[in-house]
């Protein structure tokens, strides 16, 4: 089976093209297939297919093998992907995503689509709610990007222990699907964050999480409507587009490289 390996700021994914359908359940490939030792090593596996009613459709699994809605940072290398490999000279899109559609806006420069832009949605930011973890209290918004986040604003966010907190904020009980969970805090052009992403870990970006917090900063009066979020792989530029109360997020797509699977059923 034949796949590629690309990366947005760090957050790695492996890309396979199953041309004519996507398989129902690759749970057991994307957990091979993204362990760090003994697989390619990667946040998770993404699979393209043809598109439904949007140009192509994007399903993606983390590391663990369960399935996300959506990811920020994984849609942009899909954008870069399709067009790379001449499965689209099209430089505006829209991609079917189990969170809904997203259109997306490709920037080619020298070594093919180096930037893409994506309208990420609408967020849904709902009130701040305070969860207790081994006697310590952590206040933080919870967001919808079409997949679950709880945003905790703080001084410093290298200052978090994410190893062991992640994973407690998380799998607590308020959230019986898990969520994704970022510690953010303000800086003079918008936003400094990391992420503990479910079924991942901690990674080096996550563009929905960087949306979540953006839309929960602007929503409190902690930035306008732009910023660029700083994660530990880069920054990404986000803003809103009025008219639509969607946020647009823009950041690079890069190709790492290419390989071959052995003992795979599902063919490119």
């Amino acid at each position: 089976m034949r796949f590629t390996k690309m990366h947005g700021l760090g957050n790695d994914y492996i890309y396979v093209n199953f041309i004519d359908k996507i398989p129902d359940d690759l749970s057991a490939l994307a957990s091979a297939m993204s362990h760090r030792h003994f697989g390619v090593g990667a946040d998770g596996l993404i699979a393209i297919g043809p598109g439904q009613t949007g140009d192509f459709t994007m399903v993606m699994y983390n590391a663990d093998g369960s399935r996300g809605e959506m990811c920020g940072n994984g849609i942009r290398c899909l954008g870069k992907y399709v067009f790379d490999k001449g499965l689209t000279d099209r430089t505006e899109l829209v991609i079917d995503t189990p969170a809904g559609q997203r259109a997306l806006t490709l920037h080619p420069g020298q070594n093919g689509v180096e930037l893409v832009s994506v309208d990420m949605g609408g967020p849904l930011v709902f009130p701040e709610i305070s969860i207790a973890i081994k006697e310590i209290s952590y206040t933080g918004f919870l967001v919808s990007m079409g997949n679950p986040h709880l945003v905790i604003f703080c001084p410093d966010p290298e200052r978090v222990p994410l190893e062991r907190v992640g994973p407690a904020l998380e799998r607590h009980p308020l959230f019986p699907n898990r969520t994704n969970v970022e510690f953010a805090a303000r800086t003079a052009d918008g936003l400094r964050l990391r992420v503990w992403e479910r079924g991942s870990g901690e990674t080096l970006a996550c563009g929905t999480g960087a949306c979540a917090a953006f839309a929960a900063a602007r929503q409190s009066g902690l930035c306008g409507d732009e910023a660029a979020v700083h994660l530990p792989g880069g920054a990404l530029q986000l803003c809103y587009v009025n008219s639509t109360d969607h946020i647009r997020m823009t950041g690079p797509a890069v190709t790492v490289f290419e390989g071959e699977w052995p003992g795979s059923p599902f063919f490119d």
